[in-house]
């Protein structure tokens, strides 16, 4: 039987970094709840396409809508074997919302497992869940994960970084090692 995760996004969350984890992690068994406060299960969020193309910051393309799953409202973080955080603009919103951070503590003072990428950091900082935590996120996020009191690593754009329960990675080139190691986390076996 899969792991039940919630995954939060909103508005201009990375379309990839929504949309792969979502479909991967369904794909192996489990069951995803994507929701966003202020929305209900069957409403749409918009994405942005980040690319590195040279400049000094990564170039944002309006991407796909992304359907919701679940109501956000009616989440119970204690349903939930773990957490999944997108990264992309959505999480400079969501850390606003106490609700949200209050579902991130949660996942991490219950010693759940927590899957972060990008821009994700923001919202694990925001929680203060990161006192401590080697943690990795786009390069612009090193800032507030030193003054959240985590030890930020800065890993190639395709790996991911393990600390305990928590799991993140600098953006979605990582996915295959982002993903993998969350699944090892998640304990989920794929056998060939």
């Amino acid at each position: 039987m899969g792991k039940k995760i919630l995954m939060l996004v909103g508005d201009f969350g990375e379309d990839y970094e929504m949309m792969v984890p979502f479909q991967a992690l369904q794909a192996v068994g489990h069951v995803v709840h994507a929701a966003c406060p202020g929305k209900r299960s069957g409403e749409k969020v918009r994405t942005a396409i980040h690319d590195f193309e040279g400049d000094q910051t990564y170039s944002e393309k309006r991407g796909h809508d992304f359907t919701l799953n679940a109501t956000y409202a009616e989440v119970r973080p204690q349903d939930y074997d773990a957490l999944v955080i997108p990264g992309g603009r959505a999480p400079e919103y969501l850390r606003l919302d106490r609700t949200v951070l209050a579902t991130v503590r949660h996942f991490s003072e219950a010693r759940k497992p927590i899957a972060a990428i990008c821009h994700g950091a923001q919202l694990l900082a925001a929680a203060e869940v990161i006192k401590g935590k080697k943690v990795s996120a786009y390069p612009a996020c090193a800032p507030e994960v030193r003054l959240a009191g985590g030890e930020y690593l800065d890993v190639p754009v395709d790996r991911a970084v393990v600390d305990g329960m928590l799991v993140t990675a600098p953006a979605w080139p990582a996915h295959p090692d982002w993903i993998a190691k969350f699944l090892g986390v998640l304990g989920t076996q794929i056998s060939h």
